[in-house]
């Protein structure tokens, strides 16, 4: 079974890939996690996207192009995939096609997770997180137990490495309501056609994301169990 999962920022896409790697067992791949790996194994692909990287530059697609190529070069998974946060743009879509067909697969389904985006808004600006532990907070729907303090915690900001950890809550400088602002404008301009695109060959499975977790996952498994 290959997959792609694609959403606007803060439509759950870690959560879901996660529960959908646990029950069905596929890879789970993320150009950030190849991206990672090619580097820490200095390929020749991934010293040079390290090259655009150091210099704060956006990984060029011919070199992501590359990334994927050669993650399906070293991984036959027998499973399948799901890939999450790639292809980002309908030329990316092209590419992958490509590397699907040199490598005799097929895409099976695209999962998109929709959330009106005022529901959005308050989903991911209402989001906090404790920058020791990492835990993830939300002031609505999941609040910690003391107003601004980790559960996990129990005392005063710790330094960063500490095997305890007491911190205060912070907001992820990502989660501003400017800066959700400008990632949904990217999202619209740049990964929305790449939907569009993948509806054309009626790949799209379209799953509302305003709903708890698990009835999110659940619509998800209908679709998946229907191809």
């Amino acid at each position: 079974m290959n997959l792609l999962i694609i959403g606007a920022p803060g439509t759950g896409k870690g959560t879901m890939s996660n529960l959908i790697i646990k029950d069905y067992e596929v890879a789970h791949v993320s150009t950030g996690d190849m991206l990672r790996a090619a580097i820490s194994a200095q390929t020749e692909v991934g010293l040079l996207a390290k090259s655009y990287m150091d210099k704060g530059q956006l990984v060029p697609d011919e070199t992501i192009h590359s990334v994927i190529t050669e993650y399906f070069d070293n991984n036959k998974s027998k499973s399948g995939f799901l890939f999450d946060g790639y292809p980002r743009t309908v030329k990316q879509a092209e590419d992958f096609d490509g590397i699907l067909k040199s490598e005799g697969m097929i895409l099976d389904k695209v999962i998109c997770l929709s959330l009106d985006d005022e529901v959005l808004k308050n989903r991911i600006t209402g989001r906090r997180v404790c920058p020791d532990c990492k835990e993830i907070y939300h002031i609505t729907n999941k609040p910690s137990k003391v107003e601004g303090t980790c559960d996990k915690c129990g005392g005063t900001l710790v330094l960063d490495g500490a095997d305890t950890c007491g911190g205060q809550l912070v907001q992820r400088s990502d989660d501003t309501l400017e800066a959700l602002e400008k990632r949904l404008v990217a999202y619209y301009e740049q990964t929305r056609p790449v939907v569009d695109y993948y509806e054309a060959k009626n790949l799209v499975s379209y799953i509302n994301a305003d709903q708890t977790t698990e009835k999110v996952y659940e619509d998800i498994k209908k679709v998946l169990e229907a191809i």
